[in-house]
């Protein structure tokens, strides 16, 4: 099993919009694409995010940030919400970690005291592709992480010249694909 970095930092914000705007005005961020064309909500949702009943996502938005981690912005309805963390709070909304084996990687993960939140599922939407996966997880102190695999082409890739990071096969070290 080898982790490779960051993939993606995951925010919730108000308002996808000025938040996209402020995004790209304060770093140069670039939208790569919606996520979703619909809302997502229901049992499958609640319990492999691990978010209350009756939370629906209205939107996500993936940013590319740099050569960095991208940001993968999320809006829910359906459920109160509260007053974003402060530094001195523990959490965040999660954080995605890219693993070849994402099977390998989510049983050191379980072994290392963390809880998945459901099996390793398929990426939805403009994730998809052929072996392309995800699972979400607990930290041992509560915090969301999510580990991933997209071995092979993402079918956001047909609607937009931008592209994701993604680790070079077989590489020691990680390149931002052109």
């Amino acid at each position: 099993m080898t982790v490779r970095a960051i993939e993606h930092i995951g925010l919730t914000v108000p308002d996808l919009e000025a938040a996209t705007a402020f995004f790209a005005d304060a770093f140069g961020a670039e939208q790569i694409y919606d996520m979703i064309d619909r809302p997502l909500s229901g049992p499958a949702i609640e319990a492999g995010l691990g978010v209350p009943r009756g939370a629906t996502i209205e939107a996500i938005r993936m940013l590319r940030l740099g050569n960095g981690p991208n940001l993968e912005l999320f809006t829910y309805s359906g459920v109160a919400q509260r007053e974003p963390v402060v530094p001195s709070d523990l959490g965040m909304q999660h954080f995605c970690v890219y693993v070849d084996d994402i099977d390998a990687a989510a049983a050191r993960l379980e072994k290392a005291g963390g809880t998945l939140l459901s099996a390793p599922g398929e990426l939805p939407g403009g994730d998809t592709g052929p072996g392309n996966r995800y699972v979400y997880a607990r930290t041992p102190w509560g915090s969301t992480v999510e580990l991933v695999t997209y071995p092979s082409p993402q079918a956001y890739e047909s609607t937009t010249s931008l592209r994701r990071w993604r680790p070079v096969a077989g590489a020691d070290h990680t390149e931002q694909e052109s």
